[in-house]
C-alpha cells in the first residue's frame, strides 16, 4: 500500500522551511506539473525522497489529493490514511510556488550542486 510519511521529511521540496536548492533541477520542474487540471497531470504518484515506500508528504499536503491525477489511477493501492493526512508542518501552497523556491537555490554556473548536496546532507531514495 501507498502511505505518507509520519510528517514531509525536512528536506521535503514542498516544506517552506526546506532549503532552496537541495534538490536537483529536475525534481523541481516535477512539483508544478502536478499543479495542472487533473487530465494534464503526471500519471506517476510522488514519493518521498527520504522515506523508502511513502507517498511524499508535501506533495499530499500542497495539491487537492481529490484532483490528483495519479492518486486516482493508483486508488487501489493508496492506503486510506493518505485522505485525512493533515501533520503540522508548513508547505507551499501550490507545486509551482514550491518550485520556485527551490529553484531559487541553484546556481546557474553548478545544477550539478544540489546532486551532490543530496548525497552528502540528504540522501535520495525514490521508490
Amino acid at each position: 500500500m501507498l502511505k505518507p510519511p509520519p510528517a514531509p521529511c525536512r528536506a521535503c521540496p514542498y516544506r517552506t522551511d526546506a532549503p532552496a536548492g537541495a534538490k536537483a533541477e529536475d525534481r523541481y520542474e516535477t512539483l508544478a506539473a502536478y499543479d495542472l487540471p487533473t487530465p494534464f497531470q503526471p500519471e506517476e504518484v510522488l514519493m518521498c525522497d527520504e522515506r523508502k515506500g511513502c507517498l511524499c508528504g508535501g506533495w499530499l499536503m500542497s495539491h487537492d489529493r481529490r484532483q490528483l491525477l495519479a492518486l486516482q489511477l493508483h486508488a487501489d493501492r493508496v492506503d486510506p490514511s493518505v485522505w485525512d493526512y493533515a501533520p503540522d508542518v508548513e508547505v507551499f501552497a501550490s507545486g509551482h510556488d514550491a518550485a520556485d523556491h527551490g529553484l531559487s537555490g541553484l546556481d546557474a554556473e553548478d545544477k550539478q550542486a544540489p546532486r551532490r548536496m543530496a548525497g552528502t546532507l540528504y540522501p535520495s531514495r525514490l521508490s
